[in-house]
């Protein structure tokens, strides 16, 4: 039986990655950062581990757990991450850097504790789970689109760097679908940008903030979490994966106009999103 490692299963993706992969006879391994979520998780039915991406000892104990339980790793789901909205100018350093710490540095972390072990045992799967907005950028969510194209210049690095050694890394670059993240978004919005002495004062409290609010999925080409949950099931389905996965028309359509326009009509287009 394949395991897999899973980091933030509270909800939406994660959490319906999990639950697709156990249906369909992987052992899994979620995780969350909240215990009431590991609870939830463990009601469910999951092995499951507190992990904090942004904590080193989290991650090494339950790599050791893993390890020590069915002696190897078939793969880790590099899946945690929130968004920070807000202008560039409006993201405080400590704001960003805290976008960093657990978007890029935290999947890093467990990237590379994990690699030994694959390493030894000859084979393994590494999915990292980018985002349309790691191909393209949309205005007000500059944290958030840095951090994903970190993840974007990492793990093409890094899959050149494993060629030849039986461990795959695979990138999936998600659309909108449904899950917690504008609530998530939201949150983090009201609590780091200081409305009030924007520049983009009107735009925020006008646009912004109640796109944010609205809870309907109304988002064109939306699609339910499902959506990744079966792209990442197809992965460990394959002996040996793609390097990159599309989800939702939206990455495949963005991404093409991001190939064949200049920059300055791909700027013109994606402001008006």
């Amino acid at each position: 039986m394949q395991n897999i490692l899973i980091t933030g299963c509270s909800s939406g993706i994660g959490l319906q990655t999990a639950k697709t992969l156990k249906e369909n006879g992987i052992k899994v391994y979620a995780s969350a950062r909240k215990l009431q979520d590991v609870q939830m998780l463990r009601d469910l039915g999951f092995e499951t581990f507190l992990l904090d991406v942004t904590n080193k000892e989290d991650i090494k104990t339950a790599l050791e757990t893993i390890i020590q339980n069915d002696k190897k790793i078939d793969a880790v789901f590099n899946n945690a991450g929130y968004g920070q909205p807000g202008a560039v100018e409006d993201v405080k350093l400590e704001v960003l850097r805290e976008q960093f710490e657990t978007n890029v540095f935290g999947m890093h972390e467990l990237t590379c504790q994990v690699l030994p072990y694959m390493r030894a045992q000859g084979y393994g799967k590494i999915i990292q789970h980018s985002s349309v907005l790691g191909i393209i950028s949309l205005k007000f969510r500059g944290a958030y689109n840095a951090s994903k194209y970190a993840i974007e210049g990492l793990t093409d690095t890094l899959r050149q760097e494993l060629m030849g050694t039986n461990i795959y890394v695979s990138t999936i670059n998600t659309g909108p679908v449904t899950s917690k993240f504008r609530e998530n978004a939201l949150n983090k919005f009201r609590e780091n940008i200081d409305i009030n002495s924007s520049a983009f004062k009107t735009i925020y409290e006008n646009e912004l903030k109640s796109r944010l609010e609205n809870d309907k999925d109304d988002t064109p080409f939306n699609l339910p979490a499902t959506s990744v949950a079966n792209k990442v099931l197809k992965i460990m389905n394959t002996s040996k994966p793609k390097p990159r996965y599309y989800v939702t028309t939206a990455t495949y359509l963005l991404g093409f106009f991001k190939r064949v326009l200049s920059t300055s009509l791909m700027d013109k287009l994606l402001n008006r999103i």
